[in-house]
Order: C-alpha cells, then structure tokens, then sequence
C-alpha cells in the first residue's frame, strides 16, 4: 500500500465508523474502486484500534464512572453493564457463526449498495420518532439493539445507523442512545480486531503507515463522533440518509451499467 492509499483507507475508516454511513460499505467501494490488494489485515485492525481510540476519548467519563459503580457495586453502573453484555451478544454470535459468509458480502458492491439505501431509509425513520424519555433501553430494547448491531456486520449497514436509530424508537432520550450505542461498539470493535488476529499473516505494510493509518483513523474518527452528538442534538440525524441513497445509488449505478 502507498501513503496516499494509507491516508485515504485511514480517513475514510476514521470519518464512517461513527457517522451513520457504514465504514464497512466505504471500505469495501474504496477497495474495489482503489484496488487495494486483499489478504492483509493487519491494517484493517490498526485502523480499527484507531476509531476504538476516539470511542475511549470521547466517553472517558462515562466510562470511567461505569468501572468505578461497578467497583462500588452501584445498581445504576450494574445495570448499564448488563444491558451491554445482552446488547452485544447477538454480534457476537453472528461473527463466530456467520464469518465466512459476511466476509463474501464484502466481494458484491450491489450488496453493498443496496445495504446502503437500507440504512438510508432506516435513518429516515428517525425524522418520525418522538423523543424519549429513557436513559437506558429495557432488557428487550438492549436485546434489540445488539441485534441491530449484529445486522451492521453486513457491509453498507451502518452500525451506529442501525443501533442509534433502534434506541431512538425504544424511547431513549437522543445522548443517551448515542452512548449506549458507542459504549456497545467498544467489545464489538476490539472483538473483530481480535477475531481477524487470526488472519494476519507478515504484513507488507512499513511500520510508520500502520502508525500513520492508527493516528489518522483516531483523529478523524474523534471528530466524526463529535460532529455526529452535534447533529443528533439539533434533531438532524436523519439528514444522513440522503448521503447514504446517493451513495447507494451511485454505486448501484456504476456495478450494473460497468458490469
């Protein structure tokens, strides 16, 4: 890979891992577009470890406080944690289960496509949700949220799309289903970066692009998760589904007119 490929794979994981356009539906076009040799994934995991890196920053404190309640034993901290562990089951087992077959969907830009004008209308939807009132979802409502988050395995589903979205509609006021999305994206993120542990092989990439890669993916992805809070506050989230129809469309476009 070059430091051009190396800095576009790196913005573009670090700017789509958080706004809810599907980094996997980016990754998988830009690959294909760019012809980025397959068969490594030891950048694929650096990057990755750089968006876990903007997650870790920008909940520090609510993090922070969740570790210590649970220390303390605080039934508010033992609660959320719960919630998560149920939350981020149904992920897990589709990675474990299905691997093989989500790892085909990466090679089909219509998948890809058509996944993307999904998320599309799923972020629509939002504009019609009245706000909550909830800070944490129900142990059904975590359950389904988790399962939204195993649904955005596939690429072009975005997972902070599918999971902020499933919050929404649960009830939950607009910060809260961010976080209670982002916070279930840390085990999710550093579980993948471990499943694809046993892909890696000797990797061909110098040591300062992975660096490269890590440091660019954590900045855009801190400032992609910033810019995401600020339109979910403002009540615009659904503002990104016109993204992700043109996008979807576009490449809808492109692989059956060039195929």
């Amino acid at each position: 890979m070059t430091l051009l490929s190396v800095i576009i794979l790196a913005v573009i994981q670090g700017l789509t891992e958080f706004l809810p356009v599907s980094s996997s539906g980016h990754l998988a076009l830009a690959g294909m577009i760019m012809k980025v040799p397959e068969g490594d994934m030891t950048f694929e995991i650096v990057v990755h470890l750089g968006t876990l890196m903007a997650v870790l920053a920008v909940y520090m404190k609510d993090l922070s406080e969740l570790v210590s309640g649970l220390f303390r034993r605080k039934r508010e901290s033992l609660v959320l944690a719960g919630l998560l562990i149920i939350g981020s089951i149904p992920a897990a087992v589709a990675g474990f289960l299905l691997a093989d077959s989500i790892e085909k969907a990466f090679n089909s830009p219509v998948l890809v496509s058509v996944m993307l004008l999904i998320t599309g209308c799923v972020l629509f939807s939002t504009r019609f949700v009245k706000s909550g009132n909830r800070n944490n979802p129900t142990i059904t409502g975590s359950l389904i949220v988790g399962i939204s988050q195993a649904m955005a395995l596939l690429p072009g589903i975005s997972r902070s799309g599918f999971t902020i979205s499933t919050g929404l509609f649960a009830g939950i006021r607009k910060e809260k289903a961010a976080r209670f999305s982002f916070m279930l994206s840390i085990p999710a993120i550093a579980g993948a970066a471990v499943l694809k542990l046993g892909d890696t092989g000797s990797s061909g990439i110098d040591l300062s692009l992975m660096i490269t890669g890590f440091v660019i993916s954590a900045l855009t992805g801190y400032l992609a998760l910033r810019i995401l809070l600020k339109f979910l506050r403002a009540g615009k989230f659904s503002i990104f589904a016109w993204y992700c129809w043109l996008l979807g469309l576009s490449g809808l476009t492109v692989s059956l007119v060039g195929g």
